[in-house]
């Protein structure tokens, strides 16, 4: 028999107020709202976000765990700025991720994974036909987060988060750069049509050549 009163009690979300208070800086960063190299002033953050300094601080160590906030002694902690070696970094780090996750849904062959790819095209397609690059941009990302989920592993998505927040931080400097939307649009279809078919060098090939092209194109930016 349980206890009078359980019944009553309903989940609570299991959410802590810092975690909240980390996905909304972390959304503002990677948004560009905080520029890099802004500082990050603890009591104003408390004030306008409405809660005590604690929970602010630690979000703030959370991102900085995260790579997207660095702590500069006796100065304060401030949005990370990238540069060139930041980016090949950040790529390095995503070729590895991204090869074994193409590698995986490639011997696979999970239809649902491959529509789901599919269908991200399109919509990379409909989008630069209307000549928007941040909304072709946020479909490049959903791609790539898209072929990470599809090696169901937990691990590799954890880490790949990091890495595609750090990644939208640099899209700022990019948009200048970035490719014609045409033919961003032609190399992930190009993917998508590697994925499905049998040969897995031409196909860890083309990851790695799409990879390269963005960090010329970033660190093109980020010289200029």
């Amino acid at each position: 028999m349980s206890q009078p009163g359980l019944e009553e009690l309903t989940p609570v979300n299991p959410r802590t107020t810092s975690e909240i208070i980390a996905d909304r800086l972390r959304g503002q960063i990677v948004s560009g709202a905080f520029a890099p190299g802004s500082r990050m002033i603890e009591p104003q953050l408390a004030t306008r976000l409405g809660v005590s300094r604690g929970p602010v601080r630690e979000a703030l160590q959370r991102l900085v765990q995260e790579g997207l906030l660095t702590n500069i002694p006796n100065r304060g902690v401030f949005v990370v700025e990238l540069d060139a070696a930041d980016i090949r970094d950040i790529y390095t780090a995503r070729r590895a991720i991204e090869r074994e996750a193409a590698t995986q849904l490639h011997r696979s062959k999970s239809q649902a994974h491959l529509d789901r790819l599919a269908a991200v095209v399109d919509e990379m397609r409909s989008l630069a036909g209307q000549g928007d690059s941040r909304l072709v941009a946020e479909q490049d990302l959903a791609f790539h987060s898209a072929l990470v989920d599809a090696a169901e592993s937990p691990r590799l998505s954890r880490m790949f988060t990091t890495l595609l927040a750090e990644t939208r931080i640099c899209l700022g400097s990019l948009m200048d750069f970035y490719p014609e939307q045409h033919l961003l649009v032609a190399e992930h279809q190009q993917l998508v049509a590697l994925l499905q078919g049998e040969d897995e060098q031409a196909l860890l090939d083309a990851v790695n050549a799409h990879l390269d092209s963005a960090v010329r194109d970033l660190t093109r930016a980020d010289e200029s």
